[in-house]
């Protein structure tokens, strides 16, 4: 992945799919990008408001990239599998 490319990931620190995608992202070194942005949804109304803006719904996890939304912690594993290493 080039460091030109932007998202955001959207999580909560309670839910064992964030910490999945989360661990995964570390593991992989994913989290070294300038353009990566982690939001904690719990942590403040714009966080959420933006989380539902973008997706349509309050569900985590959820990486936004592109101002496209996806959700399922294996379909975002999946993803960064292709997209990031």
């Amino acid at each position: 992945m080039g460091t030109e490319e932007k998202f955001d990931l959207y999580f909560k620190p309670e839910c064992p799919f964030s910490l999945k995608v989360l661990n995964f992202f570390k593991d992989n070194n994913i989290t070294n990008f300038q353009s990566y942005n982690i939001k904690d949804a719990t942590c403040g109304a714009e966080n959420t408001r933006k989380l539902e803006e973008v997706g349509g719904k309050v569900q985590v996890p959820c990486i936004v990239i592109d101002g496209e939304a996806m959700y399922e912690s294996d379909d975002i594993i999946e993803y960064a599998k292709e997209n990031f290493l």
